[in-house]
């Protein structure tokens, strides 16, 4: 993922633009992770998913994926919060 921003396709066919937070590489899973959110979004909803090389998109399905990437999401948040 080369830029701050990508576009998804939502459930009604729709393409939204997302605000990329930060991207990660996992050798446990041996898989790139992007974090991102909807700009629009007043929640502030965080996304996950995995991409390969491409740029291709894939939903994160094990628990054991989630747990890892809430982990590192916190590390993130941590990080945000000391500067």
């Amino acid at each position: 993922m080369d830029t701050n921003t990508l576009f998804v396709t939502t459930d009604d066919g729709q393409e939204k633009k997302m605000e990329i937070l930060f991207t990660f590489d996992s050798d446990e899973y041996g898989k790139s992770y992007v974090l991102f959110l909807d700009p629009e979004d007043a929640e502030g909803t965080v996304y996950a998913m995995s991409y390969d090389e491409k740029g291709n998109l894939f939903q994160v399905e094990s628990s054991e994926e989630w747990d890892m990437i809430e982990e590192v999401f916190e590390g993130y948040q941590d990080g945000c919060e000391k500067e």
